[in-house]
C-alpha cells in the first residue's frame, strides 16, 4: 500500500514536471511556445485623450502577461509574440436616467484595437478591438472616479486580451 502511493506521487510529479518543462501549460490555463514577447506601448487615439491611459494600458498588459507566462519581455522584431494596441475610445456617456431631464448613470466605455502576433503559429494571430466599460453615479464628476475606473476597466481588458492571445476564449 505504502509503495503504491509512493509510485502515485512520483508519477503526478513527474508529470507535473513535464508538463510545465516542456513550455505549453501553465497553470492560467495558457498554451505557451515561446520564449519571449514584444509588447509594445500602447498608442492613445482617442477623441478624448487621458495624458496617463496609454501607459497605465501598457504597463497592466505586459503584467498580466509576463506574470502569467514566464514569457521574456524583449524589444526586438525576432520576439515568438508581438503585440501592439491602440486605444481607439475613452468616452463618457448617460446609461440611466430619472424622469426625462435627470441623469443617474454615468458609464466610461474604452476600447482597445490589439494586433497580435505569434510567430510560432500564425493561427493564432489576431486583431480584434476589446470594449469594456464602467458605470457611475451621475452624482460624481468623472474627475473624481476617473483613476478607479481605468484602473477596473484596465484589468478586465488586460484579462480579455491575455485570454484571447494564450487561453483562446
Amino acid at each position: 500500500m505504502n509503495l503504491t502511493r509512493n509510485v502515485s506521487i512520483i508519477l503526478f510529479f513527474a508529470a507535473l514536471f513535464m508538463l510545465t518543462g516542456c513550455g505549453i501549460y501553465s497553470f492560467s490555463g495558457a498554451t505557451i511556445e515561446g520564449k519571449s514577447i514584444n509588447i509594445h506601448q500602447v498608442d492613445n487615439r482617442a477623441r478624448n485623450v487621458v495624458p496617463s491611459l496609454a501607459s497605465t494600458l501598457t504597463d497592466k498588459l505586459r503584467s498580466r502577461i509576463l506574470s502569467q507566462t514566464g514569457l521574456s519581455s524583449v524589444l526586438s522584431d525576432d520576439a515568438d509574440y508581438d503585440m501592439t494596441g491602440t486605444i481607439t475610445a475613452y468616452e463618457v456617456s448617460v446609461t440611466g436616467a430619472q424622469n426625462v431631464q435627470v441623469a443617474t448613470k454615468n458609464r466610461l466605455t474604452l476600447s482597445i484595437q490589439v494586433v497580435f502576433k505569434n510567430r510560432l503559429n500564425e493561427k493564432g494571430n489576431f486583431t480584434q478591438t476589446f470594449t469594456r466599460f464602467s458605470d457611475f453615479d451621475a452624482s460624481q464628476t468623472l474627475q473624481s472616479v476617473e483613476t478607479g475606473l481605468i484602473d477596473d476597466i484596465g484589468n478586465q481588458l488586460a484579462d480579455d486580451i491575455f485570454n484571447k492571445a494564450f487561453v483562446n476564449w
